[in-house]
């Protein structure tokens, strides 16, 4: 994409800099075409279960009832309560909407398909993933209601919770991968099991990590059954009671993005990413990023499948399961994991092979800085 600004008389500065925002761009509108999307088939999946149809008014087989309900908010009046904190209450769900497209920029997509292929994307998502929990707390405390404020302190307490499992599973990841990069960590899994399969799911130490991971997801985006923060029998509509509008639109927004983030990691770090699930070279022959979407997909219905069968847990129930399960679990794999690959000589073996960001560069944004006539007549 630099090339291609390059080839319009820009310098390489003016390129790359115009390559990069309309990446960004690109990957911030599908991300928001695909929350739509999955908001439609999360209807259905639910009105299938409960025996209903979904929705099947507004476009063929309904498929425009999200962008119809996106206009209606959009022409809303925004209604701010009068004890708020004004300027915290508007605050709140744009942080919240931010950092949940942020996190985007280190998922591939494909193989080079990513906006930043650093080299510590793992740690990049963990990071940015801990900031939605001010989001909630600030619309919890500007709000100046009981309801939200209750709601904003069990999203507090349920985020760090399950955030702690989740960084000892993203250990043994690591400790297999031998690296940190997004990419990096789906390479390591081509033929891991036994020589065929490109998963690390398959493995006995990491397969009850993905457990872990898999239901730590479910808590860290508040889906049911830890749906906590918004109780409607208890909280009326938790943090988000006395939003309206667009300022209501943008926390669906970016709950549903994170809801996706979640589907993708299970995908990347469990289940090959974007390789087939067997490394057989008639199955490369799809692209990457279909094999990719697929898995993802399917993780959004496991997501909306749990959502319409499970009911809700006690919250009592969501604090021992992730303190008094989780935690003493993922830290005693994390052990295992280590020993297991020190007594295998797994350290002792060459590195997978780790594309080096500068030198493979993203199919989005190319890195590799271009050299003046100058310098290459010298070389």
């Amino acid at each position: 994409m630099t090339a291609f600004f390059q080839s319009l008389g820009l310098s390489y500065e003016w390129a790359w800099s115009i390559a990069t925002v309309a990446a960004i761009v690109i990957v911030a509108l599908l991300v928001m075409f695909s929350v739509a999307m999955v908001i439609y088939v999360d209807r259905k999946v639910i009105g299938a279960v409960s025996m209903r149809r979904g929705p099947n008014v507004v476009g063929p087989f309904g498929l425009l009832q999200s962008f119809a309900d996106g206009l209606k908010v959009f022409l809303q009046e925004t209604i701010i309560p009068t004890a708020a904190n004004k300027g915290i209450f508007l605050l709140a769900p744009i942080i919240t909407f931010t950092v949940a497209l942020a996190a985007w920029a280190v998922i591939p997509f494909w193989d080079g398909g990513v906006i930043a292929n650093i080299n510590v994307g793992l740690l990049y998502i963990l990071a940015i993933s801990s900031l939605s929990v001010y989001g909630v707390v600030m619309s919890g405390w500007a709000s100046n209601s009981k309801y939200p404020f209750f709601s904003a302190m069990r999203a507090a307490a349920q985020m760090i919770s399950y955030e702690v499992s989740i960084g000892f599973v993203l250990v043994c990841v690591v400790l297999f991968a031998g690296t940190f990069n997004m990419s990096g960590i789906v390479y390591a899994q081509q033929g891991f099991g036994l020589g065929v399969i490109n998963a690390y799911v398959v493995h006995p130490l990491l397969f009850p990590m993905w457990v872990v991971f898999f239901i730590s997801s479910l808590a860290e985006t508040a889906r049911a059954p830890f749906d906590l923060t918004e109780a409607e029998s208890e909280l009326v509509a938790g943090y988000q009671t006395e939003y309206s509008s667009m300022s209501f639109a943008l926390f669906w927004l970016g709950e549903y993005a994170n809801i996706l983030l979640m589907c993708s990691l299970n995908t990347l770090l469990f289940w090959g990413g974007w390789l087939p699930p067997i490394d057989w070279a008639p199955l490369y022959l799809v692209p990457g990023i279909v094999w990719f979407l697929l898995k993802t997909f399917m993780f959004f219905l496991m997501f909306s499948w749990i959502w319409a069968t499970v009911p809700r847990y006690r919250y009592d129930q969501l604090m021992r399961l992730g303190w008094k399960v989780f935690l003493p679990m993922s830290l005693l794999f994390v052990a295992a994991t280590s020993g297991w690959l020190m007594a295998t000589g797994h350290f002792d073996r060459a590195p997978a092979f780790v594309p080096d960001p500068a030198a493979v560069p993203p199919a989005f944004v190319d890195t590799t800085p271009a050299q003046p006539e100058a310098a290459r007549a010298k070389s």
